[in-house]
């Protein structure tokens, strides 16, 4: 739980602790400036995030943050910085969940692994197999190029420099290689 304090911010007193933990790196003046504004900071994190939990959390990553921010930047005005760094602390982390599917403990359902290992393996093993026979049918300058750019992991450059083809020529060979290439998987799979 959360002490917070709410005192008279005095932005000469912001300035004077903002110095002293620049010149000292002293935690304990900075955990004294972050004090002064963490009212301000959960409540901004609430706005946000929408959750007190979360706010409390967030309040408390801000503060981490601090320690490496502080000194990277020059600020002028202690708490409208902070008000800042917060609102985009809780704007990434709000970005960070979108990307995260969220399922219930009653919908998960873990299946043994090992359950359908063989299938997979021979399914596997028929696709490598249906790609490298597709990758056989390729023109050679295509082959060649697509072998060294995916399964030998060469550059443009390299491949030019060992095959002689001009840079333009390896891009157009992979380019195209890779289109056959999954073209001819395409037809593979639709046949199975």
């Amino acid at each position: 739980m959360f002490a917070f304090k709410s005192s008279k911010k005095d932005s000469t007193q912001d300035q004077e602790l903002l110095q002293q933990y620049q010149e000292a790196s002293d935690l304990k003046v900075l955990g004294n400036l972050y004090q002064r504004h963490t009212e301000m900071v959960y409540y901004v994190c609430l706005r946000y995030l929408q959750d007190p939990e979360l706010s409390k959390d967030a309040v408390m990553n801000i503060f981490e943050e601090l320690i490496y921010k502080v000194n990277k930047q020059e600020i002028k005005d202690f708490p409208r910085w902070l008000y800042v760094l917060s609102k985009n602390h809780c704007l990434m982390y709000l970005r960070s969940q979108k990307n995260k599917s969220q399922i219930s403990l009653d919908e998960f359902v873990k299946y043994p692994e090992d359950l359908h290992q063989y299938e997979q393996q021979d399914e596997k093993e028929e696709q490598l197999t249906a790609m490298e026979g597709c990758l056989e049918k390729l023109p050679d300058k295509q082959q060649q190029s697509v072998r060294l750019f995916f399964l030998e992991e060469k550059c443009y450059k390299e491949i030019s420099d060992s095959t002689g083809y001009s840079l333009n020529e390896v891009k157009s060979y992979i380019q195209n290689g890779k289109r056959n290439l999954k073209n001819c998987m395409e037809a593979w799979n639709e046949r199975q």
